[in-house]
């Protein structure tokens, strides 16, 4: 569909979730009996989706008679963190950037957090998206800009980094993705020398070293906005430590604009 419906998407998981269970804790090599507890998202999200999980999870524990535990969907982003051999220390700062969200968090403690600000609008995940689709590039489209991104100019279209100039810890992505959807429109006016009506806005007319410069500038634009807001809060509550999680935490770029700038600053 090139995006998320939520009404099929909880009808698929309505589908899936059964076996999905079975096929993890048969992945586990454990069974029912050998969970001490059920924890489940309770928000926040797509309700279908989430309606879908919390009935399955109450269901569950009540056949199982196993305790139920009701989990924050971003804090459970924050907490990949602390899988594996090096985790975080308190205080920290964290940058949550996903499809649909894109939040700062001072942690101070497990469970003591205080909310920074966050988007207004589009979140950084959800504006990699459109802008693929913007380019006709596959869903979903942040995986896809960063391939195409690979040896472009990053400074060949001038746009616009969101309120990268407030004093506040909130983000906007939505100006930046009509900036794009000008751009593209304009480089095809430009390129068939004739009206294109703003329906059409074909990006298969853009050659595809422009496509990929493009591509490069909207990455460029939104990993400064996120760098720059996530270590201006480290330099206002004074932590040592940032840690990032979402699925734009796979980003390699942002990755490495993060470690070269925090090790500038010994953060």
């Amino acid at each position: 569909y090139g995006g998320i419906i939520p009404e099929q998407a909880a009808r698929e998981q309505i589908k899936s979730i059964i076996p999905v269970i079975e096929e993890s804790l048969q992945a586990a090599g454990k069974k029912p009996q050998d969970l001490d507890a059920i924890a489940v998202t309770e928000g926040p999200g797509l309700i279908g989706s989430l309606l879908v999980g919390v009935e399955t999870a109450k269901v569950l524990a009540t056949i199982w008679d196993k305790p139920l535990i009701p989990v924050n969907h971003l804090i459970g982003h924050f907490y990949a963190n602390w899988i594996g051999d090096e985790t975080p220390s308190f205080p920290c700062i964290g940058l949550l950037v996903s499809g649909g969200h894109t939040d700062l968090v001072l942690f101070t403690d497990h469970n003591k957090y205080k909310y920074l600000g966050g988007t207004r609008d589009d979140a950084a995940g959800e504006c990699f998206d459109k802008c693929a689709r913007l380019l006709g590039l596959p869903y979903p489209g942040g995986p896809e800009i960063s391939r195409l991104s690979k040896g472009a100019n990053p400074a060949a279209f001038a746009l616009p980094r969101p309120m990268l100039g407030s004093y506040d810890f909130d983000f906007s992505f939505s100006g930046l993705k009509t900036a794009v959807s000008n751009v593209i429109l304009n480089e095809v006016k430009n390129l068939s020398r004739m009206r294109v009506s703003n329906k059409l806005r074909d990006p298969s007319a853009l050659p595809q070293d422009d496509k990929a410069d493009l591509a490069a500038s909207i990455e460029a634009a939104i990993i400064e906005v996120l760098v720059e807001k996530t270590i201006r809060a480290a330099q206002k509550y004074e932590v040592e430590q940032i840690m990032v999680a979402g699925g734009v935490a796979a980003n390699l770029r942002l990755k490495e604009e993060f470690e070269t700038r925090c090790k500038e600053l010994g953060i």
